[in-house]
């Protein structure tokens, strides 16, 4: 019961994060027909791919959660990779587009953007709704671990200042409307649009970066010590090694070879491997613990009595 309610936690807000996004795309869009904002524009193509990416993140959510099969006896977490980096992958291609009209704008065919309340409005809007859904994603990601809804969070926190920037544009234009000497600020919605792209392209490339290191197994820095040290303070553990780490979505996998003394019953080194379970699972809450046990060999000149 207790895991059917946390899958629901995780799909009621991946699904939330779903409706806002179709919210945020259909009233931006309109707004930035309306006014002729290239910055609007850009927010609002953001968005509908932010309801993409919202849109398979949500899936993917449901799928990992399925358990392990006989194709997949590591579950299906890494979906969730797979999602984040297509939601990168459409990140990147709509930072193209933006950068292609901005630089138009700013250099070919300048066209007049109208900075009306509607426009200021939807971008306030807009900021509000992302702070919302960032945190209810955010919450949601550490309590379950989930890569695709803390990539969901991530990626709509930077909203909240790619929004501020298309706002700070709208202002330039407003105050170059109403003030001659400032008329370069006429400019500032297309500054704004880059603005925007740049923030998107980072972002992207930084989540795409650890979406590629899950995929390829890559372990945490420094993790394989920390279980090396806690295994081995077990009493009665002779020595660890071989530690391999792995992680498919929310889950981790860690698989070792301990070494115990000869002498000890399969009863006792079972209760050891018992205890390094719990120990390793310190360090790494949850996580799917493998133990393969061996003797502990002694050398020849280790005992001058043989």
């Amino acid at each position: 019961m207790q895991q059917q309610g946390d899958a629901a936690e995780k799909h009621n807000a991946a699904a939330s994060s779903v409706l806002a996004a179709v919210f945020l795309t259909a009233v931006k869009l309109i707004v930035g027909l309306a006014t002729n904002s290239l910055g609007i524009l850009a927010e609002a193509t953001h968005s509908g791919l932010d309801l993409v990416a919202a849109l398979v993140t949500w899936f993917s959510v449901r799928i990992s959660d399925q358990l392990p099969d006989r194709e997949h006896p590591y579950g299906h977490g890494k979906i969730e990779n797979l999602s984040a980096i297509f939601e990168t992958l459409l990140l990147l291609a709509t930072c193209g587009w933006i950068i292609y009209e901005a630089v138009a704008r700013l250099l070919l065919r300048p066209e007049p953007v109208n900075a009306t309340f509607w426009a200021f409005l939807v971008m306030i809007l807009s900021i509000f709704v992302d702070f919302g859904r960032s945190r209810v994603l955010h919450r949601a990601a550490v309590k379950f671990n989930s890569q695709a809804l803390e990539a969901d969070a991530l990626h709509f926190s930077t909203d909240i200042w790619s929004s501020s920037v298309v706002l700070l544009g709208l202002l330039g234009v407003l105050i170059a409307e109403r003030l001659p000497m400032f008329s370069f600020l006429i400019h500032a919605d297309a500054v704004a649009a880059l603005g925007v792209a740049m923030i998107v392209i980072v972002i992207s490339l930084r989540l795409g970066r650890r979406c590629i290191s899950a995929l390829l197994d890559t372990a945490p820095s420094g993790l394989d010590r920390k279980i090396q040290r806690a295994a081995e303070s077990v009493s009665g553990v002779e020595g660890i090694h071989q530690i391999r780490i792995r992680t498919s979505g929310p889950r981790m996998f860690v698989d070792m070879h301990a070494t115990f003394s000869g002498s000890r019953s399969l009863e006792e080194v079972h209760d050891r491997s018992e205890a390094i379970e719990r120990a390793v699972r310190a360090v790494a809450p949850d996580a799917d613990v493998t133990i393969h046990m061996e003797p502990h060999l002694e050398r020849q000149d280790d005992n001058p009595g043989s």
